[in-house]
């Protein structure tokens, strides 16, 4: 994990605004792991990826990696520069829509929870975790769904204060979103 670690920390510094950009020591940069045996999953989160797109300076970067045997997902989600999360999810769907949740990553949290910057969180995913329409079926349905690109993470906030909406720290619907790719991105 400590290598996943410094790759996202080496994102999250080139996805910042090109004036407070820092850079990484050379000795950070190393290959995270191969895709060759399509076990990894991952995305950036973004306001821009919401549907409808959020005007925010939040983000996030998640990533997935498939046990060898098939049993389980191992994550591990990071979100930046945001306020007030309350939850965070898999949801089953393309890019344009919202859609149902499948799998909780975080939360409930209670509303007005403050700042966060760093791992949100970690954990593994089994088949008892599956919710909504994937519920009750086996793990490789929602690997399915996430090789044919159909599932996105999305993190949700609000501020608790009505009414919702108002702006960053306040989306109950999703602040951030990214659509998993199973692709290129992740070979090293």
């Amino acid at each position: 994990m400590h290598r996943f670690t410094a790759l996202l920390l080496l994102h999250l510094l080139a996805c910042a605004e090109p004036s407070s950009r820092a850079t990484a020591p050379d000795s950070w940069v190393v290959p995270l792991f191969s895709n060759a045996d399509g076990r990894n999953f991952q995305t950036h989160l973004s306001g821009d990826a919401e549907t409808p797109p959020r005007e925010t300076q939040a983000q996030g970067n998640v990533k997935f990696q498939l046990a060898k045997d098939g049993s389980s997902i191992e994550y591990q989600l990071m979100a930046t520069n945001i306020d007030n999360i309350v939850a965070a999810h898999i949801h089953l769907g393309p890019p344009d829509c919202q859609c149902p949740v499948v799998v909780f990553l975080y939360g409930n949290a209670p509303a007005g929870g403050g700042r966060h910057d760093g791992v949100l969180a970690e954990g593994v995913i089994t088949q008892a975790n599956m919710i909504g329409p994937l519920a009750g079926q086996p793990l490789s349905a929602l690997i399915d769904q996430m090789r044919a690109g159909n599932t996105y993470v999305n993190v949700h906030t609000n501020d608790g204060v009505a009414p919702t909406n108002t702006g960053p720290g306040d989306f109950p619907g999703g602040e951030v979103r990214g659509q998993l790719d199973h692709g290129s991105a992740m070979d090293q």
